[in-house]
């Protein structure tokens, strides 16, 4: 008996181990891919919807599509105006910079040892390495246009072949688990379609708040660091982090004064813990109960397989994961384990 339990755990191993080259050296196919069934799970509802109401198949995706778009498009319109107003603000900026790096240049020595030398050296590798980062930018870009194509077109597949995709995984899961694979396929529909719809809403309360806070302290475009530093907690823990590093930086050097950065970082922190309290539990009907352990676990290990887009993707991932064991006798002690008790 312990033989055939280390035989099955050596099984497991090497299951996790190829299925994670496989998504690693993949991730070109399966990042936008996974993107475009995540949306299209979330879409779903509204396009059954609508196929009920008469509206040919093919007519609802696009309407679906179209809501997509009109969202994404309206939050990308904010980002350039205010991105526009940045730049239009960028001289003035750089000249504050420039005034206050010798007091910058001199606490560095004071209190973390970094000498002017050692700083010098840094400034002259990353402009030597300007032209490897500017064509990292450029081809992240491309990429980046790239998956705002592709993605639209995998979430029309799926919608557009969902029967076909049913009936695969009907064929996988035999009659034993039926029953189970069709709880399991409207449970993970509906729950992110819930989920998502109450986040959006979540997002952009957490967006307004930022905003009027950062208005109130007279930092200068307030709305798009607000903005900015809202969606980017769809990462969570890391990106709220990364986000508010500009809005501190640039109150710093364009106030003279340490109490507008600690103004920043408490409206920031007041409104997370009313995020975290407060909107989420009230905004968002359904949760996904993922403890967070197995949240943490799915952003690293997102993050080492796929980067950011791992970070993202991997949580929808382990609560999928989370419903399967919900359903599933024999997976019951890895539910232990996903489970938020």
């Amino acid at each position: 008996m312990p033989a055939q339990k280390h035989s099955l755990v050596l099984t497991y191993l090497q299951i996790t181990f190829f299925a994670a080259v496989i998504l690693y050296f993949g991730k070109t196919l399966f990042i936008p891919m996974f993107f475009g069934l995540l949306v299209a799970m979330v879409m779903y509802p509204i396009c059954h919807w609508l196929e009920e109401k008469k509206w040919p198949r093919s007519l609802a995706i696009t309407a679906c599509l179209l809501i997509v778009t009109t969202v994404i498009a309206g939050l990308v319109a904010l980002l350039i105006w205010q991105i526009n107003a940045l730049r239009e603000d960028a001289p003035v900026i750089i000249k504050k910079f420039k005034e206050q790096l010798p007091g910058i240049q001199q606490w560095l020595s004071d209190a973390l040892g970094v000498t002017a030398t050692m700083q010098n050296d840094w400034a002259e590798k990353l402009l030597e390495n300007g032209g490897n980062i500017l064509a990292g930018t450029i081809n992240n870009v491309i990429n980046t246009l790239f998956m705002f194509f592709i993605i639209p077109v995998f979430t029309a597949l799926f919608l557009f072949h969902r029967k076909v995709f049913v009936q695969y995984l009907q064929s996988i899961a035999g009659e034993k688990y039926r029953h189970q694979l069709d709880d399991i396929l409207q449970e993970s529909i509906y729950t992110y379609f819930n989920f998502i719809k109450g986040m959006v809403l979540v997002y952009l309360i957490v967006g307004i708040l930022n905003s009027i806070g950062l208005l109130a302290l007279g930092i200068r475009h307030a709305i798009l660091f607000g903005m900015v530093c809202a969606i980017m907690t769809i990462i969570p823990y890391i990106g709220i982090f990364v986000s508010a590093l500009l809005p501190i930086s640039i109150a710093w050097i364009t106030t003279d004064s340490v109490w507008y950065p600690l103004g920043v970082i408490a409206v920031f922190s007041f409104v997370q813990y009313l995020e975290a309290n407060v909107i989420f539990p009230k905004v968002v009907g359904t949760q996904l109960h993922v403890s967070t352990w197995a949240t943490l676990v799915a952003i690293i290990a997102g993050g080492i397989l796929w980067g950011v887009s791992g970070m993202i993707l991997f949580i929808p991932f382990v609560a999928i994961l989370k419903i399967v064991t919900d359903n599933i006798e024999e997976w019951k002690p890895l539910n232990l384990l996903l489970g938020r008790k």
